[in-house]
C-alpha cells in the first residue's frame, strides 16, 4: 500500500506552476516496535489528557493551544487565529534561489522528501523545474509549511523526479565551539598517522547501503522468536573492558588484526581450489 502524501499543493518557479504532493522519502514501519503494557494485569498502558490541577479527563473539543508567558499564565490561541496568519508556502511552494548543493553543512539537513506531479496535469512544468535545477547542478531553495510550521526545503533533480531535503534553521543548530573547545591539541607523529593510514586503506570500499545489517534488530527478532516458543533466555556475555597499551602498539595489534581478517576469505578460497583440484585428479 503506497504511502499517503504529507502534502499537496503547488512548486512554483516563477511563472511556471505545477501540482505537487509530497511523500516521505524514508520509513521506519518495518522496525520492531513494543507498546507498554501493565505488568499485573497484561493489559495495554492507554494515555488519558487530564487537567494539570484537577486531575479530571479533558475532551479534545475542550483543549486549545496556549504559550506560556510566566508560571501558571497562558496566552491562549484559538485554531482560527493560526489560521488567519497562513502564510502562502502552506498550499505553493516557490523556488526562491538557487545554491550549490557542496554549502550546505550537513548540520542542517532533517528529512528527504520525493516530490512527484499530482494528477495527470503539470507533469511538463514539472519537467522543466527538475530539467532546470538538474542543469544547473545547483539545489533549489524554497519553503513549505509543514506540520504548522514553515520550513525551508533543498529541492534536488533525483532521477525522473525532485527530491526535497528539509533544513533547519540557524537557532536550530547549537555551536560546535561550546563541545569541541575542551577537545586537547595534541601532537600525531608521522609513524602513528602511517600506520592509521594503512588501517583506513584496508578498510576501504564503496558504500553499499544494502550490506548494512541492523544487529539489533535481528536479536530482538531472535529474542522474540525464542520467547514465542517458550525458550529460556541465555544471559549475553558483557564485553570485558581491554587493557591501556600503547597508542603505538594499539595501530600496530589493530593493523596485525586487519591484515588477518583480510588474508582469511583468500585463504578459504585458495584451500577451495586445491580440495577442488585433488578432486578432479581422483576423478582422473
Amino acid at each position: 500500500m503506497a504511502p499517503r502524501a504529507n502534502w499537496k499543493g503547488f512548486l512554483r518557479l516563477s511563472l511556471v506552476t505545477c501540482p505537487i504532493a509530497l511523500f516521505p522519502a524514508t520509513s521506519e514501519s518495518e522496525k520492531i516496535s513494543f507498546n507498554q503494557i501493565n505488568k499485573k494485569t497484561g493489559h495495554r498502558i492507554r494515555y488519558l489528557k487530564v487537567d494539570g490541577e484537577t486531575g479530571e479527563e479533558v475532551s479534545n473539543e475542550d483543549i486549545i493551544k496556549g504559550y506560556q508567558v510566566d508560571k501558571d499564565q497562558y496566552l491562549e490561541v484559538t485554531k482560527d487565529e493560526l489560521e488567519n496568519i497562513a502564510l502562502e508556502s502552506a498550499r505553493t511552494i516557490e523556488i526562491d534561489e538557487f545554491v550549490p548543493r557542496s554549502e550546505i553543512d550537513d548540520l542542517y539537513l532533517v528529512r528527504p522528501y520525493y516530490i512527484v506531479p499530482d494528477g495527470k496535469v503539470g507533469h511538463d512544468a514539472y519537467a522543466v523545474i527538475r530539467e532546470t535545477i538538474r542543469s544547473l547542478d545547483k539545489v533549489a531553495l524554497a519553503r513549505v509549511v509543514l506540520t504548522n510550521r514553515e520550513h525551508v526545503i533543498a529541492l534536488e533533480a533525483r532521477d525522473k523526479g525532485l527530491m526535497g531535503l528539509l533544513l533547519r534553521y540557524p537557532y536550530e543548530v547549537r555551536d560546535a565551539d561550546e563541545y569541541f573547545d575542551d577537545i586537547q591539541d595534541v601532537k600525531i607523529t608521522k609513524d602513528m598517522l602511517d600506520l592509521a593510514k594503512h588501517i583506513v586503506e584496508q578498510k576501504s570500499g564503496h558504500f553499499e547501503p544494502q550490506k548494512f545489517e541492523d544487529h539489533y534488530e535481528t536479536a530482538l527478532t531472535e529474542l522474540l522468536a525464542q520467547k514465542q516458543k517458550g525458550l529460556p533466555i541465555a544471559e549475553a556475555k558483557k564485553p570485558q573492558p581491554g587493557n591501556v597499551i600503547n597508542l603505538m602498539d594499539a595501530l600496530r595489534q589493530s593493523l596485525a588484526s586487519s591484515a588477518k581478517a583480510e588474508a582469511a576469505p583468500k585463504s578459504t578460497k585458495a584451500s577451495a581450489k586445491k580440495t577442488q583440484a585433488k578432486k578432479g585428479k581422483a576423478s582422473c
